[in-house]
């Protein structure tokens, strides 16, 4: 089946936004002294979350969450907590550095800013309804 050559545009240009967005995130993870899987669990991190949960919004298996969350825990950016319902369980959170850190590095993703400035404030709220709506159908 092939696609009308608007689709097959609109598809071509979400390609070169998901280009741009990777790179610009491993730079901005670079420039932390982060790798992306890191960052992405320290952006994760705005509440205490599970490493079961962890692994899920990674898409990873819990074994390889267990390691990238003892090297950020070596570098004093999260620690390990009992569960306050299960004390089995053990949340992930981030120390105060790490929650700088990753602040710090939601600031340097500059990926969108420049590219959503060249937008009128209502076709920035268009495209979001837009983007929102596209995500939606996915569930």
């Amino acid at each position: 089946m092939s696609a009308d050559p608007v689709t097959e545009d609109v598809v071509a240009l979400l390609g070169r936004i998901v280009d741009r967005f990777v790179e610009s995130y491993e730079s901005a993870a670079a420039a932390q002294g982060l790798t992306t899987v890191q960052a992405k669990v320290l952006a994760a991190l705005e509440e205490p979350l599970p490493m079961h949960r962890i692994a899920e919004k990674l898409k990873s298996e819990r074994s390889n969450v267990t390691g990238i969350i003892d090297r950020l825990e070596a570098r004093g950016l999260v620690e390990r907590r009992p569960g306050e319902r299960d004390r089995r369980i053990k949340n992930i959170v981030a120390t105060p550095d790490g929650a700088e850190l990753a602040r710090n590095f939601r600031r340097a993703l500059g990926f969108a800013a420049e590219p959503l400035a060249a937008l009128e404030p209502e076709e920035r709220v268009r495209l979001r309804a837009l983007l929102t709506r596209m995500v939606g159908a996915e569930a």
